[in-house]
């Protein structure tokens, strides 16, 4: 009996001493499904600086629309005389094309290709541009126009669309900047813009002139930078927060709201004041691109850099904290 007993707690010892291998040998062995070693992808763009980023999807490739950040190192300021385009078919290899718009391409203007955004329309795109008027004092948005989202693009009226004078909300020369579009499911298409006021109007179908009133929309904190899109049966609107700007939105069942504010969407771009962002959707992942001055050695709020992260939805429809990461989209 002994002797049995004595066997038996062997074979116990012996098989808890197995297992307790075992297990060490699971914890320690690498997992098969373990990620691979990422690559660092933000910024997107590194040979030359970008902001205020705009995108579109057209024949199964985006195209992303930035100004273009010529800032000396020792100029503390924007200096932006131009528009810049790339194209990518997996939002990680990025083409550069030859640089589609001046400010000069306006004769009415004389400065600043401050932000923009690109639409398009019955196989035309129309680009809403920020820039200073040369004779109406202040910021204005103009339209160009191309058959082809690289463009090259030409002034579509001769003269501003939006100017200082025609909007009242607030006294400053800069309140008429960062345009941008969409064009409903109806087909009615609404400009938005604004900064300290947020703006929007109908355009007409032929995407150059209103259609009626300029409204305003009443949005905690409203710096700029408003972006207007829809996903489902709501319209979201995301703008630039306070000053260091975060990215916060609003969400609404009409594109003429009321508009319910729903928190903060982006915090602090790294190393710049401001914080431009687009959102895109491509081949069913939805995307928030953006600005930091996160180039180094001489990136900063005037030398910034277009950088891209997932945007994810909640099942309510309100909008998941971006996560700005160095990694970025990966192949």
């Amino acid at each position: 009996m002994k002797k049995s007993l004595f066997i038996l707690s062997g074979i116990l010892l012996f098989s808890c001493k197995q297992e307790k291998e075992a297990s060490i040998q699971v914890e320690e062995k690498p997992s098969l499904t373990e990620a691979k070693e990422l690559s660092i992808n933000n910024p997107i763009i590194t040979d030359v600086y970008t902001a205020d980023p705009a995108a579109i999807v057209h024949n199964d490739t985006v195209y992303l629309y930035a100004g273009h950040d010529e800032a000396p190192n020792d100029f503390n300021f924007y200096k932006m005389d131009e528009w810049l385009v790339f194209s990518s078919i997996n939002m990680v290899d990025w083409t550069s094309h030859p640089v589609p718009l001046k400010v000069t391409d306006f004769e009415w203007a004389k400065a600043d290709a401050w932000a923009a955004q690109v639409i398009e329309r019955n196989g035309k795109f129309y680009w809403y541009v920020t820039v200073e008027h040369g004779t109406i004092p202040g910021k204005s948005i103009g339209v160009a126009v191309a058959d082809s989202p690289t463009g090259p693009f030409k002034d579509a009226l001769g003269k501003a669309l939006i100017t200082n004078d025609m909007t009242k909300a607030t006294d400053i020369s800069w309140d008429d900047i960062d345009p941008s579009v969409i064009i409903d499911d109806d087909g009615q298409a609404y400009l938005f813009w604004g900064n300290t006021a947020c703006y929007y109007a109908k355009l007409k179908e032929n995407m150059v002139e209103l259609d009626g009133e300029i409204k305003t929309i009443d949005l905690p904190n409203f710096t700029e930078a408003p972006w207007i899109h829809k996903k489902g049966e709501w319209y979201y609107l995301s703008y630039a927060f306070q000053f260091p700007e975060k990215t916060a939105y609003a969400m609404s069942k009409s594109i003429d709201g009321p508009w319910e504010y729903k928190g903060i969407l982006n915090e602090l771009a790294g190393n710049s004041n401001t914080n431009h962002q687009a959102i895109l959707e491509y081949k069913g992942l939805d995307y928030f691109i953006y600005h930091t001055g996160g180039i180094q050695p001489n990136g900063g709020s005037f030398r910034r850099s277009v950088s891209i992260d997932r945007l994810h939805y909640n099942e309510d429809g309100t909008l998941k904290r971006v996560i700005m990461t160095s990694e970025g989209i990966q192949k």
